[in-house]
C-alpha cells in the first residue's frame, strides 16, 4: 500500500476494510470471532473497538496455514472454523451460508470462483465434478491443469472434529519455508476425507486489495452495488455512477437523488424526499416530503417532513427542525432546535438556540453564543420576528410576537409584542465632502 498503516485499516467506503469482514462474519451469527494480527498488530487491535473479538498475535508471518495455527488455543472445541481475509471486505454473507450449508459431509468446503482471467490463480482440481482433489498453484499446473478456470478464493470452512489434526499436518517443506493453508486440502485427501467446492457466483465478491490502486477498483464496485440496492428500493439517481454510501440507508418511497451525493454514516430518507447535487449527508434523518437543494452539508441532524434547506446550507451536529422549516443559501445552523414553520432564509448563523414556530430570521442575522471560553444559549419564542442585521448576544431570550428592528445589537431579553431596537442616531453632516484622489509628486 506504500504507507506506514497496516493495509486492513485502510478505509473503503468510510471504514477499515478489516471492519467490512468482521461486519459480515457477525451476520452469521457465529460463537467466536477471532481475528489474527501481524504487522502493525497494535493499530489493528485499537481500530477495531469491539469487545467481543477474540485478537491473536502471528508474531513470524509464516504463511496462511501458521496463522490459523495460532488461534488453535482459542477456538472452541468442536467448533467448525470459517477462514477470511481482512483485506477481501466485498464478500457476502447469503455466499459464505451457501458455502456453509452446502455439502455438509464434506470436512473442508472452499469458495472458488471463476475468473475472466484464471492467470495467477491456484486451481481447483475435481475428482471429476465432484468432490476436490487438489489445489494447484498456478506455477506448478500443467499445461491441462492451466486449462481449469475454476480458482481458488483462499476462503473455507473446517470440520470443528477435524481441524486440530489437519492444521498441525501442515508443514512447511516448501520453496518458500512457509505453513501453507491449502495444504490442509492434500492431507485431507490424503486422509480419505471429503472435500468439497461451491462456486462463487460473482467473481467481484472475491477480489483481495494489495495496492491502492485494486483498493480504487474495489470502491468502485462498491459504490455501484450500492447503488444497486437503492434503486431496487425505488429510489431514481440521476446517475448512479455518481453516487457514493458508505454506510447504511433507509429510504422511503419515490425517493430523489442527484449527481455527486455523499450519504455516510446511517441516513434515513422519507417518502418524497429529494436530495440536490453535491450535497453530503451524514446520521441523519430526513421526513417525507423534504427536499435539500444542492451544496448542502447536513451531519448529524434529524429533518422533519415538508422541510427545505439549501443551496449552500451548512446543517452542523445536534440540529433539528420540525415540520416545514425553511433554511435557505449561506445559513448555518449548530446544535439547535427550529420549530415547526420557522424561516431562516439567508446569510444567517444559529447556534444553540431554541427556537419557537413561525419565527421569521432576517438576512445576516447572528446568533453570539459564544465569548471566547463558554457556550451560551439563545431562546426566540413563537412569533418572532429578527430584522436583517442583527446579534443575539446570548445568554438572551426574545419573547412571543416579538420585532426586533433591522441593525439591532440585543444584549438583554426583549419583551412580548413589542419591538425592540439598538441604533445611534442617524445624522448627517452637512460640512462632510467626498475624498478627491491627490496627484502625485
Amino acid at each position: 500500500m506504500k504507507s506506514a498503516r497496516p493495509k486492513v485499516i485502510h478505509e473503503l467506503a468510510g471504514k477499515p476494510l478489516l471492519q467490512h469482514v468482521v461486519d459480515i462474519g457477525r451476520a452469521l451469527e457465529p460463537e467466536q470471532l477471532i481475528v489474527v494480527v501481524g504487522h502493525g498488530a497494535v493499530r489493528v487491535q485499537e481500530s477495531m473497538q469491539e469487545p467481543d473479538l477474540i485478537f491473536v498475535e502471528q508474531r513470524e508471518q509464516l504463511g496462511t496455514g501458521h496463522a490459523l495455527a495460532q488461534c488453535l488455543e482459542q477456538v472452541t472445541a468442536g467448533n467448525e472454523v470459517l477462514v477470511l481475509y481482512g483485506d477481501v471486505p466485498l464478500i457476502r454473507a447469503a455466499t459464505l451460508s451457501q458455502m456453509i450449508e452446502q455439502g455438509q459431509d464434506a470436512v473442508v468446503r472452499i469458495l472458488s470462483f471463476k475468473p475472466d482471467n484464471p492467470s495467477g490463480y491456484g486451481r481447483i482440481v475435481r475428482q471429476g465434478d465432484l468432490s476436490v482433489r487438489a489445489i494447484v498453484e498456478h506455477k506448478d499446473a500443467s499445461p491441462e491443469q492451466l486449462g481449469i478456470d475454476e480458482c481458488y478464493s483462499g476462503i473455507m470452512v473446517i470440520r470443528g472434529d477435524r481441524l486440530q489434526f489437519l492444521v498441525s499436518a501442515i508443514d512447511k517443506d516448501n520453496a518458500q519455508g512457509e505453513y501453507y493453508l491449502t495444504d490442509v486440502v492434500d492431507i485431507a485427501v490424503a486422509n480419505g476425507d471429503v472435500v468439497n467446492a461451491v462456486i462463487c457466483a460473482n467473481p467481484d465478491e472475491v477480489i483481495g486489495i494489495n495496492d491502492q490502486r485494486q483498493l480504487a477498483d474495489v470502491e468502485a464496485i462498491y459504490r455501484s452495488h450500492q447503488a444497486e440496492l437503492l434503486m431496487a428500493q425505488g429510489v431514481k439517481l440521476y446517475d448512479p455512477t455518481r453516487i457514493d454510501i458508505r454506510g447504511e440507508v433507509t429510504v422511503g418511497r419515490d425517493v430523489e437523488i442527484d449527481i455527486n451525493c455523499l450519504l455516510e454514516g446511517t441516513v434515513s430518507l422519507g417518502d418524497n424526499v429529494r436530495i440536490g447535487a453535491n450535497c453530503v449527508i451524514r446520521n441523519t434523518s430526513i421526513g417525507d416530503g423534504s427536499e435539500i437543494h444542492p451544496m448542502t452539508s447536513i451531519d448529524d441532524a434529524v429533518i422533519g417532513c415538508d422541510v427545505s434547506i439549501g443551496p449552500f446550507a451548512r446543517i452542523r451536529p445536534g440540529a433539528e427542525f420540525d415540520n416545514t422549516v425553511k433554511i435557505g443559501n449561506f445559513v448555518e445552523v449548530k446544535k439547535s432546535h427550529i420549530g415547526e414553520g420557522s424561516k431562516i432564509s439567508h446569510l444567517s448563523y444559529i447556534g444553540d438556540t431554541e427556537m419557537g414556530a413561525g419565527v421569521n430570521i432576517g438576512a445576516g442575522t447572528i446568533v453570539c453564543n459564544y465569548d471566547g471560553v463558554n457556550k451560551f444559549k439563545t431562546v426566540i419564542e413563537d412569533g418572532v420576528f429578527i430584522g436583517s442585521d442583527t446579534q443575539l448576544v446570548a445568554p438572551v431570550t426574545v419573547a412571543r410576537n416579538a420585532t426586533i428592528g433591522a441593525g439591532s445589537t440585543i444584549t438583554r431579553d426583549a419583551p412580548a409584542d413589542r419591538l425592540t431596537l439598538s441604533r445611534a442616531k442617524q445624522v448627517t453632516i452637512n460640512s462632510w465632502s467626498k475624498p478627491s484622489k491627490q496627484e502625485e509628486s
